[in-house]
């Protein structure tokens, strides 16, 4: 089973030979392919070869690429992520209006609720409270927004009164790092499950490649604010980014196991699709912190 996640940051020349990537700089390296989950390209001077990506891709190796100034900005997805990937794409656009609600109402419920528990980590029962409320205040679909009004009091309360996600600071950054790494894995997942990332259940922008994933992956979120609290960056460098790519080797509670985020994400992944396919959204599996 695959589980490392590999950072690029530097000079480097990549290549494929009998099952390993090679990683070729003063000296050479070499990483078992079918231990690699994700594969982050950090520094724009990295080469690397077709077949090594073709190899990648095979393997579902989640491939992302870094602009100028370290930050994601791109990723590699496989075509054919599953043998009946044409029969997933056919049950994904007949899905119903009332079953995707039910679901984003359950996965929203679930992402206000997570915050909720984060808030009484750090102390904060009033604003904690007032989240419970909103959950209890939910109409199907979250028709009222009671998401949005949870966003504001859930940051307010973390980061202070004046702090909005609009703002260019370290904080931000942090996050918006973290949530494009949580985005890619579960990008990852949907390909490899044959389904399409355009297609969302809430999310629907016509510009947005990754409707569904920014649809899934929001019960994942206060993961990444936790990380972020903790270190309360000044400045968010190479230093911070490791650590925040750490969150990926967090081991979480899902389905009765103990297991990586990366596979607590497929996991959680594959329960929502048997929920819209078998219109049944009993069927979604949540984890919960150790």
């Amino acid at each position: 089973m695959s589980w490392r996640t590999v950072v690029i940051s530097s000079s480097a020349k990549l290549d494929y030979q009998m099952g390993y990537m090679v990683i070729r700089r003063d000296n050479i390296k070499k990483i078992f392919v079918d231990e690699i989950a994700v594969l982050v390209l950090e520094s724009t001077a990295v080469s690397l070869t077709v077949a090594l990506l073709s190899e990648l891709t095979k393997k579902k190796v989640k491939i992302i690429f870094c602009d100028e100034k370290r930050n994601p900005s791109s990723e590699l997805l496989p075509y054919y992520g599953s043998h009946d990937t044409s029969a997933k794409i056919r049950n994904q656009i007949a899905w119903s209006d009332d079953i995707k609600k039910a679901v984003w109402t359950e996965v929203i419920g679930e992402k206000i609720r997570k915050q909720k528990d984060h808030l009484e980590v750090r102390d904060k029962y009033y604003e904690a409270e007032m989240l419970e409320q909103y959950i209890r205040e939910m109409t199907f679909g979250d028709e009222s927004n009671r998401e949005g009004h949870a966003a504001k009091v859930y940051f307010n309360a973390l980061f202070g009164k004046d702090f909005t996600r609009t703002a260019e600071n370290s904080i931000n950054a942090a996050l918006n790092y973290g949530y494009s790494l949580l985005l890619s894995a579960v990008n990852r997942e949907i390909a490899y499950n044959g389904y399409m990332t355009q297609l969302g259940l809430f999310h629907d922008n016509m510009f947005n490649p990754f409707n569904l994933g920014s649809d899934l992956m929001e019960p994942f979120r206060p993961i990444v604010d936790r990380c972020v609290f903790d270190m309360m960056p000044e400045t968010f460098g190479h230093d911070e980014k490791v650590q925040m790519l750490e969150i990926l080797q967090y081991e979480y509670q899902i389905d009765g196991r103990h297991e990586l985020l990366s596979r607590v994400i497929a996991i959680y992944c594959r329960s929502v699709f048997d929920a819209l396919n078998d219109q049944d959204i009993s069927s979604i599996k949540f984890y919960y912190e150790l």
